[in-house]
């Protein structure tokens, strides 16, 4: 303790860092580790594992096309009112036998038209402020009550989304499918080892990056280096240089936003997507009263305390085993200056909840229900939002989850990387005598989903 101590004194008087990562000096590949220059003097550690395993073509047909109709409006005071067209999703809640997992599953469901739907973008259940008012009669009691009519709003932007996805199984026997992790703030590709060792045993190809200051990728010393827009652009680089045609991108907390962004730019390569500990979809911007404002020298002085109250947080249970878990895996071991600059560079105001309503692609959300930096609210109202979304909460995990609970992790992901929606069966004929029974199709189920204006909107994730 007076080592580090003395160290941490050190580093303050001459504005020096101890834990400064810096690349490995080779650029050749090495037990699956390459070293990317995605610009120049910007290198990143990537670990890329090409298993030798027999390819087997994937039969023609399989899967099923899904429409994704839906059309999104915002009003002025932040409101959206979703609707589906067409197919439409209901929330379905599944419990499992032993109690640890809980599944909420937004799936394909019938297509009824709602008994009435708001015509200003409001929620129906509610009557506040900008919602319908019923005025007092001035007549007679028995005198049927005359409604006022509602006031049209106008919105302020509407966006429409009209595609249509093939969804399908991806196993590891198949070439074309390449599984991308990327990591959060302060963590490294190690934190995927058991992740990228069961995947690449099933003849997956997998592929995990070092963010830029983490893990053995160079160290920036500019703080523009840690913003969301460039950490975005590396990992966009290092998407283009190494994806197949259906890649599946696996996030943790603040990788999430990152994985988002690649599902925007490239909706036709992403089959699939997994948010782990992700959050809510709301824009990102840094906080104002935060102790990652603190010099950078007085955050390294305070860097035992943040190792400590991170293991305190990230972990549920806080043991030799998880202690041993963040030394190898290399969790939590960045340099003051970058920490302080990732949390500083977290503006991100696109990424807000219509950015991920507009979202097409098939999302499995896992959520350790003792973590405590991202609350299982948030991942509901993640999983309202997504058009295809899966919930999954283990009780047993925290913010680390992956690291806690690899076998329940693997299992969920792998479940999710075999699962493809049944083939619709062809219509039925309608029947002569009951022609009543017929229902119409195409019909519009409204979704009014509301915004709440609140300083949760803009957050730090890590």
């Amino acid at each position: 303790m007076l080592t580090s101590f003395m160290e941490n004194l050190f580093c303050c008087l001459s504005s020096k860092s101890t834990n400064v990562v810096v690349p490995v000096e080779t650029s050749e590949p090495a037990d699956g580790y390459e070293f990317v220059e995605v610009k120049p003097g910007r290198i990143l550690r990537v670990r890329h594992i090409v298993p030798d395993r027999p390819v087997v073509e994937e039969p023609a047909g399989q899967g099923a096309s899904i429409s994704c109709k839906r059309k999104i409006t915002v009003y002025r005071n932040g409101q959206l009112y979703i609707e589906n067209l067409g197919d439409t999703a209901r929330a379905e809640v599944t419990s499992s036998q032993n109690g640890e997992t809980v599944e909420i599953e937004l799936t394909d469901c019938d297509s009824s038209p709602p008994a009435s739907a708001p015509k200003d973008g409001c929620n129906t259940g509610t009557a506040g402020k900008d919602g319908p008012r019923d005025e007092a009669t001035s007549g007679p009691p028995e005198q049927p009550q005359q409604p006022k009519k509602a006031r049209k709003r106008r919105p302020k932007r509407t966006v429409v989304i009209d595609s249509e996805r093939r969804i399908s199984a991806c196993k590891g026997t198949h070439a074309d499918v390449a599984l991308f992790f990327i990591h959060g703030v302060g963590g490294s590709l190690d934190i995927w080892g058991s992740q990228l060792d069961f995947f690449s045993r099933l003849g997956y190809e997998v592929i995990a990056p070092d963010l830029a200051g983490h893990g053995a990728s160079s160290a920036p010393r500019i703080a523009a280096a840690y913003t969301f827009y460039a950490l975005a652009e590396d990992m966009r680089l290092i998407f283009k240089r190494y994806a197949r045609r259906r890649n599946i991108l696996i996030g943790h907390s603040y990788g999430v936003s990152f994985c988002t962004f690649l599902a925007h730019e490239y909706p036709e390569q992403i089959h699939k997507m997994v948010m782990i500990n992700g959050g809510g979809p709301t824009a990102l911007e840094p906080s104002l009263c935060s102790i990652f404002n603190l010099p950078t020298c007085v955050l390294h002085c305070l860097s035992p305390l943040l190792a400590w109250c991170f293991l305190k947080a990230g972990f549920a249970r806080q043991g030799a085993k998880e202690k041993q878990l963040l030394r190898e895996n290399n969790a939590f071991n960045v340099s003051s200056f970058v920490l302080r600059a990732m949390m500083s560079g977290q503006y991100w105001p696109e990424g807000d909840e219509v950015y991920h309503a507009e979202l097409t692609v098939p999302i499995l959300l896992v959520h350790g229900v003792h973590d405590k930096f991202v609350p299982v609210e948030e991942d509901q109202r993640m999983a309202e939002i997504l058009l295809m979304a899966f919930l999954k909460v283990l009780h047993d995990g925290s913010h680390m989850i992956m690291m806690e609970c690899p076998e329940a992790v693997n299992t969920l992901l792998h479940e999710f990387l075999l699962w493809e929606p049944a083939t619709p069966s062809p219509p039925k004929k309608e029947s002569k005598t009951h022609p009543e029974t017929a229902k119409a199709t195409g019909a519009a189920q409204v979704r009014p989903v509301t915004t709440n204006h609140t300083s949760s909107n803009s957050r730090d994730k890590t």
